[in-house]
């Protein structure tokens, strides 16, 4: 009877521990410290690379290692939040958090967001942007989904994504900044295949690479295969900070572009653009 007594004793105690954690009220650390995002970013925000499907970009320098977050709105309640677009996550300096939903001719509240390995929370003060009149466009771009193009292979896409998702083949030939094909992990062995709704003769091929801020997954050199077997190339890619267009003078219907050398990793393409004419 004594064992069971104390035992009872013992439940007691244990749910009354239980209650008075539930009622405490929670204090947050002081170690916490907040500074101006200033103390890290010496440049403007700039949101620019709006686009029609509605997306826009904000790069970000940081002087320091940090994890970055957008929150945005219409309102200073924001409702909107996103993360940079480096798919290696953690803390980096180079920042591109892409922006989406946006309206048109909208005025937009955004906050700039970072923290550290040390835990400090850098925040920047509200500030506004307004986006441009989003207009359907017609685009001159053989390759684009748009005047009738069809991505029919590509060596792989970053999480098996399809072809409209982020990371996906599709996103090579859409005529958009903020959307680019990822390979997963090909490096030198990534390539992606286009058919376009006609034989042309194709006058100029624009490539954008893509490229992570480790230095990783920018394209060097790439080559264009036509319907035929020739191949074209190789064309010598400068940097990442813009597309190259490169003249040519060949017909296809079915064009391959393999990038041939690259600094490895995740390579893939930002858009590639074609250009020339309709032959049949």
């Amino acid at each position: 009877m004594k064992r069971y007594s104390l035992l009872f004793c013992m439940l007691l105690m244990l749910f009354a521990g239980i209650v008075r954690a539930q009622d405490d009220t929670y204090t947050p650390p002081e170690s916490v410290n907040f500074r101006p995002i200033e103390d890290i970013v010496d440049d403007e925000f700039i949101v620019t690379d709006f686009a029609n499907d509605g997306s826009a970009l904000l790069p970000i320098i940081t002087s320091i290692p940090v994890a970055c977050t957008i929150v945005y709105g219409e309102t200073e309640a924001f409702g909107n939040i996103t993360l940079d677009q480096n798919m290696d996550g953690g803390a980096h300096i180079d920042h591109n958090p892409i922006l989406t939903g946006l309206k048109s001719e909208t005025t937009y509240y955004f906050r700039v967001q970072g923290t550290d390995a040390d835990g400090n929370i850098y925040v920047s003060d509200v500030m506004t942007f307004t986006t441009p009149a989003f207009e359907d466009f017609e685009t001159d771009n053989l390759a684009s989904p748009q005047n009738g193009a069809t991505v029919v292979g590509y060596s792989s896409a970053f999480g098996d994504a399809a072809l409209d998702d982020r990371w996906g083949a599709g996103s090579a030939f859409d005529d958009n900044p903020n959307t680019e094909w990822s390979s997963d992990g090909d490096g030198d062995d990534a390539w992606v295949e286009v058919e376009l709704e006609q034989r042309s003769q194709i006058d100029s091929v624009a490539f954008y690479t893509r490229s992570m801020s480790d230095g990783t997954a920018i394209t060097l050199a790439f080559t264009v295969t036509a319907d035929d077997d020739v191949v074209y190339g190789p064309f010598t890619v400068e940097d990442a900070t813009e597309p190259y267009a490169f003249d040519v003078d060949f017909e296809a219907s079915v064009l391959r572009f393999d990038l041939v050398e690259t600094t490895g990793g995740n390579t893939g393409v930002v858009d590639i653009v074609v250009l020339g004419t309709p032959v049949e």
